[in-house]
């Protein structure tokens, strides 16, 4: 889950999922001995994901946090946010990411797609702030780690099939309510 978190940065799923079975296969989807693998290797297996030699040292750095710390589990939940976002290469997308999917902790996650298809709705100008942005969510939706996991995996599927980049309004289900096109 985290290794997924690390690779998705700035790339297509699709990708990463190539990159975490060249891991897989290569026996090292182990924080241990990720953290003991070569870089240039590291970087060759996960190629597919971009950013592949920054993201080799991310994923050292993380595996070698996680290596070294004690009792992760029993961090408060902002504790645990703001050991994540001391670790080289995690910001707060990639460290929310982990915190919901992986510690299962209320921190909803703010990517591109939420950001595209709120916009589109006209609920958010797009300048606000990733902090803002997450806030507002986490008041409005309440502390709720299965509805955060739920409601985001909706989002990035509605995102993937419909509302794209270049959306395709009209095979939209929500295109009624959607200020983006005139209906």
């Amino acid at each position: 889950m985290m290794v997924g978190a690390v690779l998705t940065q700035n790339t297509a799923w699709s990708n990463v999922e190539r990159a975490i079975c060249n891991l897989k296969e290569a026996g090292l989807l182990d924080r241990q001995k990720m953290a003991k693998a070569d870089p240039s290797l590291l970087a060759q297996l996960i190629r597919p994901s971009g950013y592949f030699n920054i993201k080799a040292k991310r994923l050292q750095n993380l595996c070698n946090a996680l290596i070294a710390a004690e009792a992760l589990d029993s961090m408060s939940d902002e504790v645990l946010r703001k050991w994540l976002l001391d670790i080289n290469g995690i910001g707060p997308e990639t460290a929310d990411d982990i915190l919901l999917y992986a510690f299962e902790r209320p921190f909803f996650v703010i990517d591109a797609y939420t950001r595209r298809l709120f916009f589109r709705f006209g609920l958010v100008s797009g300048d606000e702030s990733y902090e803002i942005l997450r806030s507002e969510f986490e008041q409005t939706l309440g502390p709720d780690v299965g509805l955060y996991n739920e409601y985001h995996a909706l989002i990035v599927r509605h995102a993937k099939e419909a509302c794209r980049t270049k959306p395709l309004c009209e095979i939209c289900c929500l295109r009624r309510s959607c200020g983006w096109k005139d209906w």
